[in-house]
């Protein structure tokens, strides 16, 4: 596994997500989940991210399960705070500690900031950095971030409400380079002094496959690397992405992974050229830029199965 330092301390390149977690019957599969935790472990990941609101709420009670059997100081919890699901951040916060059964939170997000919630989480009356300032005084909180789902004008006002953010966690992968600005949002956090953690990397796994024939003419290019491990390679040639967040659903993925993060290794200048080109004729089929992670079905005044459509 490689790592990168963050301040005084040094994080696996790759982090686990706990968002897409293995299922059964509509709930966590606890077994097979723990079997890619242990595996994470065993193989030197370190950074673990959840969030309130993950497998309706059941993602943070895992984790906490899944890790209680090692050491506290061997890895990193991060989760985050959703003013959408509750605003009241104290009542949050503590709920997040008994649910991950820890006395800390390593990295603490607001989280999901767009036009809909950025103006909540800035609210005055509510006081969310301070008492986000206040936990971390207390030791309860290790660091503070935000992860940005927001346009570019978003994301800089928000950037410029607090100097209290120690890290941005953006959608970045090479198709949402051009297609949804992730470009320009990697260089406004950048030119903040900020590192830049990453969420979809392969977006939700249709970076996994884009088709018999890119993925040919990939596979011929590297034999050695699965289509997703490009997506990998491409951000370690971004010298200010730090970790960066897989989903892993099944031991077969985080193998894989695992396998990808072994060595330091970004694209050529010639490999670069390549994907990029292939991104561009990939895009221009793609109707619509689903990640298939699910925040509008709750929703959808239907019940449509978005992600399905």
């Amino acid at each position: 596994m490689i790592y990168k330092d963050f301040q005084d301390i040094s994080l696996s390149r790759l982090g686990m997500g706990n968002m897409r977690l293995p299922v059964k019957r509509g709930k966590i599969d606890y077994e097979k989940a723990q079997e890619i935790i242990d595996y994470a472990m065993e193989q030197g990941i370190n950074y673990y991210d959840t969030a309130y609101v993950y497998h309706q709420g059941e993602s943070e009670k895992f984790l906490g399960h899944a890790l209680k059997k090692y050491p506290r100081d061997s890895y990193y919890i991060a989760t985050k705070f959703y003013v959408m699901a509750d605003s009241n951040i104290e009542r949050t916060f503590n709920e997040q500690l008994r649910r991950l059964d820890t006395d800390r939170i390593d990295f603490y997000l607001l989280h999901c900031v767009n036009e809909e919630t950025a103006d909540k989480y800035m609210d005055p009356t509510r006081k969310y950095m301070d008492f986000l300032m206040e936990q971390k005084e207390k030791g309860r909180i290790g660091h503070i971030g935000f992860s940005s789902h927001g346009n570019l004008n978003t994301l800089e006002k928000f950037l410029n409400w607090s100097d209290n953010f120690e890290f941005v966690q953006i959608q970045l992968n090479y198709l949402d380079w051009t297609l949804q600005n992730a470009k320009r949002q990697y260089e406004m956090i950048t030119e903040r002094g900020l590192p830049v953690w990453v969420m979809e990397p392969v977006r939700g796994g249709k970076l996994a496959s884009l088709g018999e024939n890119y993925d040919k003419r990939l596979k011929e290019a590297k034999p050695e690397w699965s289509v997703s491990a490009w997506a990998f390679h491409w951000l370690m040639g971004l010298e200010n992405v730090g970790v960066i967040l897989s989903g892993m659903s099944t031991m077969e993925q985080i193998r894989d992974n695992v396998s990808t993060f072994k060595s330091e290794e970004p694209l050529t200048k010639e490999q670069n050229l390549m994907l990029l080109n292939i991104a561009a004729g990939y895009q221009s089929r793609l109707a619509i830029p689903c990640t298939a992670c699910r925040y509008c079905c709750d929703g959808c005044p239907v019940g449509i199965d978005i992600p399905v459509w």
